[in-house]
């Protein structure tokens, strides 16, 4: 299989949080991760950027921010055009589906973790 470049929305510093073991078992796998959150400019000596519309070239988005932050992103997250959009529990955003869908990104809640532990990512 191919590795892909993967955005992570909300990756946190933190240990202990959902983002940053994605972002470790990813890079683990062989995958390029692109972390994206306002308030880093660095994670780990790994460059984080402040906001989607600094990236390009993202086969998969996956979210760890609630909807109410998520949302003002669809225009963002469209315009990226990813392939395909991971919601992780907590992170479910009902309201944006269907522009995600109706722009041709497949939109998939799961848990990023399982789905690289299960070789289902």
């Amino acid at each position: 299989m191919k590795k892909t470049n993967v955005a992570i929305l909300g990756a946190s510093d933190h240990h202990h949080r959902y983002s940053y073991k994605a972002n470790s078992l990813l890079t683990e796998k062989g995958f390029k991760t692109f972390l994206v959150n306002p308030k880093y400019d660095l994670i780990d000596e790994q460059r984080c950027y402040r906001s989607l519309s600094e990236l390009d070239q993202i086969d998969t988005i996956t979210v760890y921010v609630s909807a109410v932050h998520s949302t003002p992103l669809v225009e963002d997250i469209i315009k990226l055009h990813p392939r395909r959009v991971i919601f992780n529990p907590g992170s479910e955003n009902y309201e944006i589906y269907k522009q995600l869908q109706n722009n041709n990104i497949i939109v998939e809640e799961a848990c990023t973790l399982v789905l690289l532990n299960t070789d289902s990512f």
